[in-house]
């Protein structure tokens, strides 16, 4: 979505009632006729792109949905639903249609997943990545490293720690400043910090992850901080899993050098 429709409460309410699905007549007279109240279609028309005559294939189409009701009068008056029944209508039927695509995911995912992968897998765009890292998060059973410049450690990525923390994975993280380890450690009492390995403002890199030693990833920055989370440049990732798989022996045997270098002397 265009952050600028904020600015234009008619063009963002448009915007998001075609990505609802809505024709764009269909979205332009719904949202004519809330700031209206009540109107008919010479009044919809008038305060909208939609021509009359396209009015009533719209009210047609946002009648089935429930959106509308008709008033049979001469000419014809038209009232939209309030926007908390919008907004409910259409949560319930993206409720019902997330459902029926999990349902529907499921039984087409092999029995089997392979754990062992020969080669490496590429991930694009910063938001991409990070569902990449919270799903590996959330499959953790024993142990999680990561390492990470403190804008990439967002609320999502530390919640699903902390979910992972209280479920008895044990958490290492390096790499972030001494601001964000202090939040971590109020965020993840149990989070065991650790020096990162190199000086991270000086390099590209983005994150390095290894969980339970068999799924690693590494990302770096592409196109620096500004840029956009949904940009396919604005981070580029690598993972693999398997203990065999090279991706993994090499990351493997880094961070158990690293996290055994910063054990104290017994």
């Amino acid at each position: 979505m265009n952050p600028d429709s904020f600015d234009d409460p008619h063009s963002a309410a448009i915007e998001q009632l075609e990505q609802f699905g809505l024709s764009g007549y269909a979205a332009r007279t719904f949202v004519a006729l809330v700031s209206l109240g009540t109107g008919t279609a010479k009044d919809v028309s008038g305060v909208s792109d939609v021509p009359r005559t396209r009015v009533y294939d719209a009210i047609e189409e946002l009648q089935e949905l429930g959106l509308v009701d008709v008033q049979q009068s001469s000419p014809k008056e038209f009232w939209a639903i309030s926007a908390d029944t919008t907004t409910r209508k259409f949560e319930q039927e993206m409720g019902h249609r997330l459902s029926t695509l999990t349902t529907a995911l499921d039984e087409l995912e092999p029995a089997q997943q392979s754990e062992e992968q020969r080669g490496v897998w590429t991930v694009d765009s910063q938001e991409a990545v990070t569902d990449r890292v919270i799903e590996f998060i959330n499959e953790a059973d024993d142990e999680i490293v990561y390492m990470t410049v403190e804008g990439l450690l967002t609320d999502d990525v530390i919640d699903v720690l902390r979910d992972a923390s209280e479920r008895g994975v044990t958490i290492s993280l390096g790499g972030v400043s001494a601001d964000v380890q202090e939040q971590i450690q109020e965020e993840i009492p149990n989070a065991e910090l650790f020096e990162s390995l190199w000086v991270w403002s000086d390099t590209p890199a983005g994150r390095l992850m290894m969980v339970d030693g068999t799924q690693t990833l590494v990302s770096v920055l592409v196109n620096g901080a500004d840029a956009a989370p949904t940009d396919p440049r604005s981070e580029t990732a690598i993972w693999g899993a398997g203990e065999t798989n090279s991706l993994v022996v090499v990351l493997k045997a880094i961070f158990t050098w690293r996290l055994g270098n910063d054990k104290p002397p017994e």
